[in-house]
């Protein structure tokens, strides 16, 4: 059979990661490890069972990428990205700055000329977000505070590959240096606008991401609908994976990152009613083409590089990680990250990215670097890569329990044994008094809890708790979900209330949802979901403490109670009105402050209105003090 046959490829593929990957996941080492080790086995210096044609593979591979970016731009809603706006100017800028700067620094140190150096500075400062995004996500630390960052970080430096890629040839030299790479390259060649100039080749992009935006926003949403209709998932899967591929084919015809691209069309759909559609039929894609992406980059390793300079390749790798984590930990406590999480991502970040076998390839196709500097980079970068999912799992098993986290790792879900009419899920302060308050009148709940630490605590005080992530389908249903009555949510974050309220609303449209909310953003977020009974956390609270305020000031009891019913009806009636108009901010702003003066009034001209005194007869307490106190 001949190696070059695709078969025979496709097959030598899936054989290594099916084999690999379970294994890897056996032994506690993730599933990143394990199609970077199933490269190597079977890459060049391994099996060798790839032959000439497993050369180009990270062209394809590379595509994995891109749809990776699509699922996290359907997942992160325009405000939350708004609100991550900080860390990705100020935390993502920082890293790739001082990065850049001290490795340029070592580099012409070690003799390198400032403009070379300058070009290995900016590449070896970004960090792959293949690997690490697909590590903390199977890991559950996406969502952390380390997480978050590491998000931030990398969203900065996928937008900086631009700059850089226009950069490059500023710096080549006439006469300079030239070359190719060959391990992991990706060649860029003339585009629709290079030959038009540089005013024009701005408009362009400019323009294609205009194009991405307004197309995401008015065009893909009545073609989704349309094709809905047909009821053919294969034809609904098609589109998704047509408009991903277009996007990727305009954003390489003007220039730019077909990942950046894709990230953008994904954030642009993320408030469409298809948003979890297409999430569900890209996801099958994405896991595949990053698990090919990944063995192609095991496969990449020159081990013949290495052995004949082991010194070398291993000081270099060394050196590239210690600076990036001294800045990325300096920068995380500059951010007021806790110590945990700033050492989760110090540990996520040091490696060199994917983007790196990009720029290596056009900074020698532009006479900036030679292949004397770039052969040993390109080794330095596959190693550091291989070496992220074994710093994650030091980080894991050695660090952060020397730290004081308190996060079990690794622990299964409980096996739920009841069916209850109301679930409740998350159990902290909120949660366990709605809990308690039913249990009190002969309500029997079912409680699910991702605290581990909270679950063995409420289960010693005589409390049934199980253990696991509510948002997953398979554990509500084990919990008796497609048979409950009520679903109450009190979980700790806004971002894992909506995604158990879509996953409720999907697959267990019978279940009443009574969910907490934190703030008016949260709540509108809600009630735009089709949640009906949304309760704003300090709400309540606030309301009770203001009617003290009132009768300490010496306002009547019934009076203060009134005010803060009158308040509460009208508040709640103001946060579904205003929800319908968030996405315009001057426009709610306006709506906001009319409601505001609006109830003020009603309350002020309730003061002065007839029928006061027919409420101080349920008012003994009020009547009572004003009677002790005269003479």
């Amino acid at each position: 059979m001949s190696e070059h046959n695709f078969l025979f490829q496709a097959f030598v593929y899936l054989a290594a990661a099916v084999v690999a990957v379970p294994v890897a996941q056996r032994l506690g080492l993730g599933s990143v490890l394990g199609y970077l080790l199933a490269g190597v086995a079977i890459g060049p210096f391994g099996l060798a069972l790839l032959g000439t044609g497993g050369q180009d593979v990270m062209h394809v591979a590379e595509f994995g990428v891109v749809l990776m970016l699509f699922v996290i731009g359907l997942e992160l809603q325009p405000a939350l990205l708004w609100q991550l706006r900080g860390p990705i100017v100020g935390l993502g800028g920082l890293q790739v700055s001082l990065t850049s700067v001290l490795v340029a620094s070592l580099a012409v140190a070690a003799g390198l000329q400032w403009r070379e150096a300058l070009a290995v500075g900016m590449t070896l400062s970004l960090s792959s977000t293949a690997i690490v995004l697909q590590t903390l996500n199977e890991k559950g630390l996406l969502k952390t505070a380390g997480g978050q960052g590491s998000f931030a970080i990398l969203l900065f430096q996928d937008i900086a590959v631009i700059p850089m890629l226009a950069l490059f040839p500023l710096l080549a030299l006439p006469g300079g240096p030239g070359g190719t790479v060959e391990h992991g390259e990706v060649a860029h060649g003339a585009t629709l606008v290079s030959a038009l100039p540089a005013w024009a080749q701005t408009l362009a992009v400019l323009g294609a991401v205009a194009a991405v935006v307004v197309g995401g926003r008015f065009m893909v949403r009545p073609l989704f609908r349309a094709l809905a209709r047909t009821r053919l998932r294969e034809i609904f899967t098609a589109a998704a994976l047509l408009l991903v591929v277009g996007i990727a084919l305009l954003m390489t015809q003007v220039g730019l990152s077909p990942a950046l691209g894709t990230f953008v069309a994904g954030v642009v759909l993320a408030t469409s009613e298809y948003r979890h559609e297409l999430e569900s039929d890209i996801e099958p894609f994405k896991g595949l083409l990053l698990g090919l992406f990944f063995i192609a980059v095991g496969a990449s390793i020159d081990f013949a590089l290495i052995v004949s300079r082991p010194l070398l390749i291993a000081g270099l790798v060394a050196a590239i990680i210690a600076v990036k984590f001294g800045v990325l930990l300096a920068l995380a406590r500059l951010f007021r990250l806790g110590t945990g999480q700033a050492l989760l991502l110090a540990f996520a970040l040091p490696q060199v990215g994917e983007f790196a076998f990009v720029l290596f390839s056009f900074a020698g196709q532009h006479g900036v670097l030679g292949p004397e500097v770039t052969a040993p980079l390109v080794a330095v970068v596959a190693l550091s890569m291989a070496l992220t999912p074994l710093a994650l799992l030091i980080n894991e098993r050695l660090v952060q329990p020397r730290i004081g986290t308190r996060r079990e790792a690794g622990r299964d879900a409980d096996a739920v044994h009841e069916e209850n009419p109301v679930l409740i899920a998350g159990f902290g302060g909120f949660g366990a008094t709605v809990g308690r308050l039913l249990r009190a009148n002969g309500i029997a709940t079912t409680v699910l809890d991702h605290d581990s630490d909270r679950v063995d605590l409420l289960r010693r005080l005589g409390l049934t708790v199980y253990y696991g992530d509510a948002t997953r389908h398979d554990l509500l249903h084990a919990a008796g979900a497609a048979r409950a009555q009520l679903l109450v949510i009190a979980l700790d974050t806004p971002a894992k209330t909506l995604t158990l309220v879509h996953t409720a609303r999907r697959h267990f449209p019978q279940l009443k949802i009574l969910a907490r909310a934190f703030d008016w953003i949260d709540a509108h977020n809600l009630y735009a979901a089709g949640v009906e009974h949304v309760y704003r956390e300090a709400l309540d609270t606030s309301l009770r403490m203001g009617t003290d305020a009132l009768r300490l000031l010496g306002f009547r009891a019934h009076h203060a109670h009134r005010s803060a019913q009158r308040f509460l009806r009208y508040d709640e009636q103001s946060v579904r009105e205003l929800t319908e108009r968030r996405s315009d901010g001057a426009v709610y702003i306006d709506a906001a402050r009319a409601r505001i003066e609006e109830l003020e009034r009603v309350l002020l001209a309730d003061l002065s209105g007839p029928g006061m005194d027919r409420d101080a007869g349920w008012d003994p307490e009020s009547l009572r003090d004003e009677a002790r106190s005269r003479p």
